[in-house]
């Protein structure tokens, strides 16, 4: 019998609203939908008795990958991740100054959302990538 493990990405944050929304744009994902009966997550936790002041617990992305959860801690971030995402924007562009532009592009459009340039990266065998942070410092690559 073929099984497989669903692997959901969970990330530490002080606003999961902000880095949900930070992430739905850096991976072509979207906020998880509230379930039936709510139009809105906020529905949900007014009428489950959440207070105001903890609707920004927890939030999640949707999309061709695993699902992303953002859960709300107390402390902030403090040193370099053990573990980072690398977003692909360039996967599948055959033409190096194409998949380059493509690059930094969606390094742009991330800049506008929050990010941080921290460097820019080549490998032995020609490749680029772009190490960036996010609003709240994790740091990822883009390539």
């Amino acid at each position: 019998m073929d099984e497989s493990t669903v692997v959901q990405v969970v990330i530490d944050a002080g606003s999961p609203a902000r880095l949900a929304d930070f992430w739905a744009a850096a991976l072509g994902y979207r906020l998880q939908e509230p379930p039936a009966g709510f139009d809105t997550w906020q529905d949900l936790l007014r009428s489950s008795g959440v207070p105001e002041e903890h609707w920004d617990d927890a939030s999640a992305i949707v999309g061709a990958g695993p699902r992303v959860f953002f859960q709300k801690v107390p402390e902030p971030k403090e040193r370099k991740n053990r573990v980072h995402l690398d977003v692909q924007v360039g996967r599948g562009i055959e033409d190096a100054d194409e998949r380059w532009a493509a690059v930094l592009t969606h390094v742009e459009a991330l800049r506008g959302k929050g990010a941080t340039v921290l460097d820019e990266r080549k490998g032995q065998w020609g490749e680029r990538w772009m190490v960036l942070a996010d609003p709240e410092g994790n740091e990822f690559c883009v390539s």
